[in-house]
């Protein structure tokens, strides 16, 4: 393996590195990840998809009542259309994933926005509720290429190690999530203030309309900021492309050294390798970890609305605010608070305590009930509210960053991808059985919702890999072998 030496001597011409390999192509990621302009933009770029996937899915659920009232949709109708985005989003999450992995990030991102662009503008003008169905469905196929392509865009831009690293710029990813849904309501209130009284019914259409144009936005500056990664080129067995793209994104000088040995095929995607020595217990831990975390996720969320009416007994307009006040003040806070952790703590010490202090928000609201004094109602808001910090800096931080480090370059994507899946069959399950579960045990389903918060602990206890100890692109360090 060849040692890297960069001389930052600015008075000295620059040394050309050499780079035989994707661990290579890591080190010097590692020791320049942060020093130039371009790199940061793809992280930003990255991140903007991220505010399309909240941004999508969060819309209709303000505009589902005006889609019942202008098609006559029967409840099974409705269900259709609130569910075709998520049943979208499986699939595109697990076919998202392989794709990127076999034909890059850069190709996959590109095409994604596509997505996003004629779906949008397609469901904004749909004729009828099976347009608008087809429309949702192919919106969620392209949320769901999003997020793995989005990962990976983030891991491997990234130096490993310090401020705004690896781990931090992914555990951005959460509050740009709440940003963004906070983002749709005001625009949606904006909306509903520039349309003409007499098409107010038009809202939901042009909610819908505007996510194409971030979109559209990003696909405009692509050419001048957006590229592959080099790692994944690496990977390819295109070193030349590598020294290219480090060259542009980060101002490396380097060159691709010529070795005796006879070049490797790109190595083979499968979710196969995702349950082989040494990923198994880690595609476990991540499995548990998106089944749990969307369960109890969409419990809370979801639900919260209708939660903060039973303890303020206050109107739509009240509970709506309520909600938003929540998300910006505990949620969103958490958020920010996990990008900082991300660089200074484990990210299984982080993820034990995001649920641990789920456990006991869950536990307490189970505990109190409906309150009937004002001190029991503002405990109970708290304790919402410690649930959604929690959220912020634990769980939902570390649900991307746990395995997007965990799995090299060659199947980055893929595991990102299959545990997003996993996600989603966990977000139905939670729609499927929590209504149940409420309206038999009332608020003592927050007995049944806390399993969710305590058995990712023990599967984190049990599997003690730690993925932000090493780079696992850098087999110099990391001791694993690449394909």
């Amino acid at each position: 393996m060849s040692s890297i030496n960069l001389d930052d001597d600015i008075t000295s011409p620059p040394l050309s590195a050499p780079v035989r390999s994707v661990s290579d192509v890591a080190q010097l990621i590692n020791s320049r990840g942060n020093k130039n302009s371009y790199a940061r933009w793809i992280v930003f770029l990255a991140l903007g998809g991220v505010f399309l996937d909240a941004y999508d899915l969060t819309t209709l659920s303000y505009g589902i009542d005006d889609v019942v009232k202008e098609f006559g949709l029967t409840p099974t109708l409705t269900g259709l259309v609130t569910s075709s985005i998520m049943l979208g989003t499986i699939i595109g999450n697990l076919v998202g994933g392989w794709l990127t992995d076999k034909y890059g990030r850069y190709s996959v991102f590109m095409a994604d926005m596509l997505f996003f662009v004629v779906s949008a503008i397609v469901a904004g003008f749909a004729p009828n509720v099976w347009v608008l169905i087809g429309a949702r469905f192919l919106m969620g196929i392209g949320v769901g290429i999003d997020l793995p392509v989005a990962m990976a865009y983030l891991a491997e831009f990234s130096k490993f190690s310090g401020k705004g690293n690896k781990a931090a710029r992914l555990a951005a990813w959460c509050p740009m999530w709440y940003a963004a849904s906070s983002a749709c309501f005001f625009i949606i209130f904006a909306l509903y203030f520039l349309l003409p009284k007499e098409h107010i019914d038009w809202l939901w259409r042009a909610s819908l309309l505007f996510g194409a144009v971030p979109a559209l936005l990003i696909i405009a500056v692509r050419s001048k900021f957006m590229n592959e990664s080099p790692l994944w080129a690496a990977n390819q067995g295109d070193l030349s492309g590598a020294v290219r793209i480090l060259r542009d994104s980060y101002g490396i000088t380097a060159h691709e050294e010529k070795t005796a040995e006879k070049p490797k095929a790109p190595p083979k995607v499968s979710f196969r390798v995702l349950f082989q020595k040494p990923y198994r217990e880690r595609t476990l831990v991540t499995a548990v970890m998106n089944v749990c975390i969307s369960f109890e996720y969409t419990a809370i969320a979801f639900f919260l609305p209708s939660i903060l009416a039973q303890f303020l007994g206050a109107g739509v307009f009240e509970t709506i605010s309520a909600s938003l006040g929540l998300n910006a003040l505990f949620a969103f806070t958490g958020g920010l608070l996990g990008m900082r952790l991300a660089w200074k703590f484990p990210s299984r010490h982080v993820a034990i305590a995001g649920f641990a202090l789920q456990f006991i928000a869950l536990i307490s609201l189970a505990l109190v009930g409906h309150p009937q004094a004002a001190a029991g109602v503002v405990f109970a808001i708290l304790m919402l509210g410690l649930w959604l910090f929690a959220e912020g800096f634990g769980p939902g931080a570390q649900m991307m960053i746990y395995p997007a480090l965990s799995y090299p370059t060659h199947i980055r994507a893929t595991g990102v991808g299959f545990g997003r899946s996993l996600s989603g069959i966990g977000s139905a399950l939670a729609l499927f059985i929590l209504p149940i579960l409420q309206a038999s045990f009332g608020t003592n389903m927050f007995w049944i919702v806390s399993l969710a918060a305590l058995i990712p602990i023990f599967f984190l206890i049990i599997v003690r890999f730690e993925p932000t100890r090493q780079d696992i692109d850098d087999n110099a360090t990391s001791g694993e072998p690449h394909v």
